[in-house]
This record gives structure tokens, C-alpha cells and sequence, in this order.
């Protein structure tokens, strides 16, 4: 099914000055208000919203970072698996518009590899896979945007989870998660990690669709869909960040599972500019 590059692997907004993300400013006119002295240190972070925003504007303190992926997909019938595996090298600008720019590779189930070069420029994806010809459009396009791995990115999508957010906190590392609890999709489909999910579902499902797949919607499980931001307590930058997606779908009398699992790590800084290569687009 999937013997072919990787159907749906893919793999800035106002920052915190030093106030707690939401509270309210105090008017140092008002009776009995005290401002803050300026050498006393900025309250510490409490919620998943203040720990983002001091994200943001840690990573945003850097030119740019680069980062190091690696994904898998993979479809299972009857013990039987097809799917494909990926890495790549992202380097990422932090400035205004940002940029950015992948290598990797795509290895499927039966051998075959075939290189990946991705590009995003003034909010335009290229795309080139193997020997084809360069493709692009805008990153609204869901078939360029879900070969974009972004971590910068994922911040923004975690202040969109909004109360979905849970947070852990230890002296080694911050984690935010948010996960649903499996179900059938008709029940869980509003939820915006299942809808992330469903992105990457569809271009699979379409192809399963034309192979004869007919399931409805309603017959489809939903067994995982998590996403995790992980920051340094100290420095709170990026350290990871993971998708993960699990589905069931009934076929005769049997079930398909289709599974996608994506993992990007911090490597460090860069300094250098993304520019587009003459000819490309």
C-alpha cells in the first residue's frame, strides 16, 4: 500500500516580557500597589500558556536552529506490514518572514530510497522528492504544509489546544502533552489533535479507498493521537517534539491499523540565511 515515499509525514505571536502570560498589569496609582523592583526576578512559570510563551521567546532569541528528524508510517494487515521510514536534517530561521530548509531521505518497507529536499520561503513550500521536478504552493495547502516539519510551529498550535494541555514539570525537563483517549472518530473527531491527525490520515485513506477500502467514517477507531512539547527547565528552548497517531479501520473481516510516528530533536543554533536556489519554483 504505502510503496512509496511517506504518504503524510511532514514531520509567532506575542511573547512574554517577563510577566506571567494572562495576568493582569497592576496601576501603581491604585491604593496600596507596589510596583516590582527591576532586580527582583520575574515570577516563575505555572501554567502550559506562560511556559509557551517564554518558548517562544527563547526560541525567537536565536537567528535560527537546526533540528534532527525521524519519522515512521506504516500500515498492518493480518501481521503484515507496508510503510516507510524518514529522517532529515531542518535548518530554521527565527526572523520575520521565517524560513526554512530540509534534507532527508525516505526509505520504504520494500528497499526502495529516494532523497526529500524541502524549502519554505516567504510562506511558500517547494518540494522536491527523488529525481522529480521541484513542486510548491502556499503552506495552506495541506499537501505541502504536512511535509514541513516544524517545531518552532508547534508552539503555535499548542496555545490553540487551549485546556487539552497537560503539564509536567521536574528539575530535568518541561513537558506539555496533549492526547486523546481512544474512541471511535465520530466521538472524538472535534478535538484538534484528532483533526491534526486526520490530515495525516487522509492521503493514506484515499489511497485505501482506491484500493477497495470502503469503511465508513463511523467504523473507524481512533487507538492514539498525542502531541508533545518538550523545553529545557533552565533555558525553556526547544529540546523535542513528537506526533503520534494510531488508527483502526475495518476491512471485511479484518482491521487495517495505520500508524505515523514522528519525532524532532534540537541539534542547536544556525546563523546562517535560508535563501531559495536559483531556479527553484
Amino acid at each position: 500500500m504505502l510503496d512509496g515515499p511517506r504518504a503524510a509525514l511532514r514531520p509567532e505571536p506575542p511573547v512574554h516580557r517577563g510577566r506571567r502570560a494572562g495576568a493582569r498589569s497592576r496601576d501603581p496609582r491604585r491604593a496600596g500597589a507596589r510596583s516590582r523592583d527591576p532586580a527582583e526576578p520575574a515570577p516563575a512559570p505555572e501554567t502550559p500558556a506562560e511556559f509557551l510563551a517564554l518558548a517562544k521567546e527563547a526560541m525567537a532569541a536565536e537567528e535560527g536552529w537546526r533540528f534532527t528528524v525521524r519519522g515512521s508510517e506504516e500500515l498492518v494487515l493480518r501481521g503484515q506490514k507496508s510503510g516507510a521510514g524518514y529522517s532529515a536534517q531542518v535548518r530554521r530561521t527565527t526572523g520575520d518572514p521565517w524560513a526554512l530548509h530540509s534534507t532527508g531521505s525516505i526509505r520504504t518497507s520494500k528497499g526502495v530510497t529516494r532523497s526529500e529536499e524541502i524549502y519554505v520561503v516567504d510562506g511558500t513550500g517547494y518540494v522536491k522528492e527523488g529525481d522529480a521536478a521541484w513542486r510548491h504552493g502556499p503552506l495552506s495547502d495541506p499537501e505541502i504544509a504536512d511535509k514541513v516539519e516544524d517545531p518552532v510551529a508547534a508552539l503555535d498550535a499548542f496555545g490553540d489546544y487551549g485546556d487539552a494541555v497537560s503539564l509536567t514539570v521536574s528539575d530535568r525537563r518541561v513537558e506539555l502533552r496533549v492526547r486523546t483517549t481512544p474512541g471511535a472518530l465520530t466521538a472524538v473527531r472535534d478535538q484538534a489533535v484528532v483533526r491534526k491527525a486526520l490530515r495525516e490520515l487522509a492521503p493514506t485513506l484515499e489511497q485505501l479507498r482506491a484500493a477497495g477500502v470502503t469503511a465508513p467514517e463511523s467504523g473507524i477507531t481512533v487507538e492514539r493521537a498525542e502531541e508533545s512539547v518538550v523545553l529545557d527547565p533552565s533555558t525553556y528552548q526547544i529540546t523535542s517534539h513528537a506526533f503520534r497517531c494510531v488508527f483502526r479501520i475495518p476491512y471485511g473481516s479484518g482491521v487495517i491499523r495505520y500508524g505515523q510516528d514522528v519525532t524532532e530533536r534540537t541539534s542547536g543554533p544556525y546563523g546562517e540565511a535560508v535563501v531559495l536556489p536559483e531556479g527553484v519554483g
